[in-house]
């Protein structure tokens, strides 16, 4: 069905019609620009609140219109390499974590073909559309033939979408906070790779939701259980009393895509929709 015809022109129409205005010094001035298409004016930092609000309602509403219900999330560093240029990595230990990209790939091939059997709206692949493990889990979902979800952010680096990214379900951001929001508010399944303080920030902000009950429990899966108990002790915290003992039962560890699969199909049984 087409849009319902209104009783006033559409912003469309009017965005046309202002191009057609002639020019004239009055015409020429900023205050005669349409407010919506007046990026200086829409760049004000009394906008802020807008532009906000921009960012919440644009992949919202694209991906309601696509009918995208829930989604695997896939939180992972931007320097792990394709195991392919490992010898080029920057580190050893970046080299040794490579096989990691594989593990990542292979768990959104099989995560998105099963995401096909419910017509890709269900447990659709989301990434940070950047390199690294963000690469490997939009190009698995490419190997199954399917979509993936990537949100991109403005930095003054890593900026491009990696090529493998679905470009209708590829958004950009300007706020680190509406990003988050996204990544998790369709989130069945929320995995992260071993990565640097983005990919630490992702998980403890999940973990922080989950925990306070500000969000609904659903596993959360840390890949590389030797990396990231180097990183965190997570015993520790619960020995010095600042995170209770039960709290620990919030994430699992795995080393593979199949042990992840597992834990997901374990937990959609005991928790049926």
């Amino acid at each position: 069905m087409g849009r319902k015809q209104a009783s006033f022109p559409n912003a469309e129409a009017d965005l046309e019609a202002a191009k057609k205005t002639p020019d004239t010094p009055q015409t020429r001035a900023p205050a005669y620009r349409l407010a919506f298409a007046d990026d200086d004016f829409l760049c004000r930092d009394e906008l802020r609140a807008t532009r906000i609000q921009l960012e919440m309602m644009k992949p919202e509403l694209i991906l309601a219109e696509r009918g995208i219900e829930s989604t695997v999330v896939m939180f992972g560093g931007a320097r792990i390499p394709d195991p392919e240029f490992k010898d080029k990595a920057r580190t050893k230990t970046l080299s040794d974590l490579s096989h990691y990209y594989d593990e990542a790939r292979t768990f959104a091939r099989v995560v998105t073909e099963r995401s096909m059997k419910s017509y890709g709206k269900e447990n659709v692949v989301v990434t940070g559309g950047g390199p690294g493990v963000m690469e490997a889990g939009n190009r698995g979902a490419v190997d199954a033939g399917g979509a993936s979800i990537a949100l991109n952010i403005v930095l003054p680096f890593e900026q491009a979408p990696n090529e493998y990214c679905t470009p209708e379900l590829c958004f950009n951001f300007h706020y680190f906070a509406t990003r988050k929001i996204h990544f998790l508010m369709r989130a069945k399944t929320v995995t992260a790779f071993p990565g640097g303080f983005g990919t630490l920030d992702e998980l403890f902000e999940t973990l922080t939701l989950i925990q306070t009950g500000r969000m609904r429990n659903v596993p959360v899966i840390l890949f590389g259980e030797k990396f990231w108990r180097s990183i965190v002790n997570w015993e520790n915290l619960a020995d010095a009393g600042t995170i209770s003992d039960e709290d620990l039962d919030l994430f699992h560890f795995v080393e593979t895509a199949e042990e992840a699969l597992a834990i997901m199909d374990k937990w959609d049984a005991e928790n049926p929709a």
